[in-house]
């Protein structure tokens, strides 16, 4: 049975978002319908409003979402109606990724996450105005509405107690931070570590680098409030992005860099100065976004000679329904300082949080219904 909610639609790519009542579609067999308390406000859902991702006019974004369930489909077995429930990254299940473990390297990733449809090429959710399907489904979930159509493989079932709204960003940004550092660079005790861009994902990345034990961790941005942000949750040392980056990071890891290093910038720029801060058998991934068809020059001959790896990191090639759970632990321990990341705002104060998310005023900006 369809139901009518409200959700934050953009209209037409580049223009403003916009509080809409729209049509949710009847739940399919592999479906949640869940109630969303809470969702956060990720850069890609910005990329994707301005067309910079994929995306496209009626879109229904939001991927960060923490709600509870109040209807599941046939095929649903990993949660109940009645469940508080964390959203992640949508899935197939079956191809040789997904079946390893390494669900973020899906076969189908960027049709399921950035298609807008659902795998059986419908619209969960369905303009009132008489203009049709929505681009919906966005990472199988869609969680910029009040209630949502989510994908069975998007459900990580969470505690009766759990902060929904603070823990909403582990969904997309907190994950890929703290496993581009745990997963993808396996950053080790007592190594060095530099971080370009220290936003949410890049934040969670120094976390997670001192939690490893690693003995030196560089941030590197160009804001100060975010450098000094840093430093408090685990940074030994911060570099201006103006300043002479690798020449300071050498100074700080001689003679050649550091055992590990990270982009979260998307930015080609940095992403070679990243490269070329990396020490002796260094490595490092990219976690920004910069947009289908971005390329980088890559001087072959230091690769060979220093041994250097350079890999890509996808929502942090995380395990959600088994990682969110680790963080969540984390921050139970002390050891994932989320209050200092997150700001809150009210859902019809939408503007504001993604207007201060744009300008870096909010670090991870949280929308509560």
């Amino acid at each position: 049975m369809s139901r009518t909610t409200t959700a934050l639609v953009v209209s037409e790519i580049g223009g403003p978002f916009e509080l809409r009542q729209v049509q949710l579609d009847s739940i399919r067999p592999d479906e949640a319908l869940v109630e969303i308390h809470a969702t956060g406000v990720c850069h890609t859902d910005l990329s994707s409003a301005e067309g910079k991702l994929p995306g496209a006019p009626g879109a229904v974004l939001g991927h960060e979402g923490g709600g509870v369930v109040l209807e599941i489909g046939s095929e649903v077995n990993s949660v109940s109606a009645g469940d508080k429930v964390l959203l992640s990254f949508s899935h197939c299940e079956t191809c040789p990724p997904c079946l390893s473990g390494h669900p973020a390297y899906c076969h189908s990733f960027n049709d399921r996450n950035f298609g807008g449809r659902r795998p059986d090429g419908t619209a969960a959710f369905l303009s009132l105005d008489g203009k049709g399907p929505l681009f919906s489904t966005f990472f199988g979930q869609s969680t910029f509405a009040r209630h949502t159509l989510v994908h069975k493989s998007c459900l990580v079932k969470v505690p009766p107690e759990t902060d929904l709204a603070l823990m909403a960003p582990l969904g997309c940004g907190i994950q890929t931070g703290a496993g581009a550092v745990m997963n993808t660079l396996g950053v080790t005790e007592g190594s060095s570590l530099a971080v370009f861009g220290v936003g949410s994902v890049g934040v969670s990345a120094v976390i997670a680098g001192k939690a490893r034990g690693a003995k030196t961790i560089i941030a590197v941005d160009l804001q100060p409030s975010r450098l000094e942000l840093a430093k408090r949750v685990g940074a030994t040392h911060t570099i201006l992005g103006s300043e002479e980056v690798v020449a300071k990071i050498r100074e700080i890891c001689p003679p050649v860099g550091v055992d590990y290093a990270l982009d979260c910038t998307g930015n080609t720029k940095v992403i070679v100065d990243m490269i070329d801060s990396l020490g002796t058998r260094g490595r490092g991934a990219t976690a920004g976004a910069p947009g289908f068809g971005s390329k980088i020059s890559v001087d072959v001959m230091q690769h060979l000679t220093y041994g250097k790896e350079y890999v890509g990191c996808c929502e942090g090639d995380s395990l959600p329904s088994k990682f969110m759970p680790n963080l969540m632990d984390m921050h139970k321990k002390g050891e994932l300082p989320l209050e200092e990341l997150v700001s809150f705002y009210d859902m019809k104060n939408f503007e504001t949080a993604i207007e201060d998310s744009k300008t870096g005023r909010a670090l991870k900006a949280v929308l509560k219904w």
